[in-house]
């Protein structure tokens, strides 16, 4: 079997972009992968492209090989952009593999060591009354593991406007009130989606009783470990970081110091599902369980089932397709077949490959778009994250 062809469709699904590639065979079969730098689909397909010079023509059984050739085939090696476009193709590989030797992905991984893949909620508010009515419809339909996702500065006239000790003194307060409304059993983190730095996380933390929390996700950048040492000596909350990491050297010194309770690996940037089962060796090593990002789509959700299925250390994968809200990330039109959601938590697909199939068809006929993130300011006019 050689690898003929792969092509790139960037595409915009639901609330976002999308960037699905298909790896060709001259046996006719197939892969799906994708790539999870959103925002930056156009660099990515151009990565794809000089990967695919050399590409076309081996063999795509040797999934291995062919990553470590990719990472290092160029002298600057690594980066986001590039392992987001490895990501999608190791991802392909693998459903190639998966269905040549007519197995799932997880059997390729060592077998399944569950048969659900558990859930948390992602609930995006804007307001303490969205917060609350959002938490109750969830908790009723039993999602129990609520990630919040604060966007109280939406709810202003300017809506792009960000200040820290603002955002942390009304946050705090309605995170307290619906602990004492839910009770301890839920549990409740929260995603600062970096915009704090560590005085702001502390004082954050400092405003509301202990056990409100069970993790914070990333409220500082993650370019420094120094500066979550730091946080990590002043805080008692569990921290969850990893989301934007390209590699399992990224991973290293946050799993070694123990910098972080929860890997949030995002299979489809940290170089798919080769580097993933690593990264969880790794982990494992140090009593860390992986809670994986996933708000792209249905490909790296079947992508990250297989690897939750096949590792023993996992908590909970990211679903933001929820009965509080639907981001239309996974939409039928696009995802005629993809993985199955029951309750807050998924079944492991049994058939050949992935489990999941992009319509080709429908795409072809799409314009893409570039769309970017929002773009927030302080008050004094400074730029901040999103």
């Amino acid at each position: 079997m050689k690898i003929t062809a792969i092509k790139t469709f960037p595409i915009r699904i639901g609330f976002g972009n999308q960037l699905v590639i298909k790896v060709e065979t001259n046996e006719g079969i197939y892969g799906w992968g994708a790539s999870g730098l959103s925002g930056r689909e156009l660099a990515v397909i151009g990565a794809v492209r000089h990967y695919a010079h050399f590409l076309e023509g081996r063999d795509p059984m040797n999934i291995g090989a062919l990553w470590q050739e990719c990472y290092r085939s160029q002298y600057f090696e690594g980066g986001r952009v590039l392992t987001a476009a490895i990501s999608a193709i190791d991802i392909a590989l693998h459903d190639i593999k998966g269905k040549a030797l007519g197995v799932p992905v997880y059997q390729l991984l060592g077998g399944k060591h569950r048969d659900y893949v558990d859930c948390f909620a992602s609930l995006r508010f804007t307001t303490q009354e969205d917060l609350m009515d959002k938490a109750r419809t969830l908790l009723k339909e039993g999602w129990n593991v609520l990630r919040l996702a604060p966007a109280e500065f939406e709810s202003q006239e300017d809506k792009v406007r960000f200040e820290p000790r603002e955002s942390i003194a009304i946050v705090s307060e309605w995170v307290t009130a619906l602990r004492k409304e839910v009770g301890t059993r839920p549990v409740i983190g929260i995603d600062y989606h970096s915009r704090l730095n560590i005085a702001e996380t502390y004082s954050f933390l400092q405003k509301m009783p202990k056990g409100t929390l069970d993790f914070i996700e990333e409220p500082i950048r993650d370019e420094s470990p120094e500066a979550y040492q730091n946080l990590r000596q002043m805080v008692d909350i569990p921290f969850a970081i990893g989301e934007e990491f390209s590699s399992k050297w990224q991973f290293m010194p946050y799993l070694e110091k123990n910098l972080t309770q929860y890997a949030r690996i995002d299979v489809c940037n940290v170089g798919g599902l080769t580097e993933s089962m690593k990264v969880a060796a790794m982990a494992e090593a140090h009593y860390i369980d992986l809670m994986p990002h996933n708000p792209i789509g249905s490909i790296c959700t079947a992508a990250t089932i297989h690897l939750a299925a096949a590792t023993a250390n996992f908590s909970w994968l990211e679903e933001v397709n929820t009965p509080a809200e639907q981001l239309g990330t996974n939409a039928t039109e696009a995802y005629p077949t993809q993985p199955k959601l029951e309750g807050a938590r998924y079944i492991i697909p049994d058939e050949p490959g992935l489990g999941v199939e992009f319509n080709e068809a429908w795409a072809v006929d799409k314009t893409f778009e570039i769309l970017e993130i929002p773009r927030l300011k302080r008050g004094d006019g400074s730029f901040t994250n999103w």
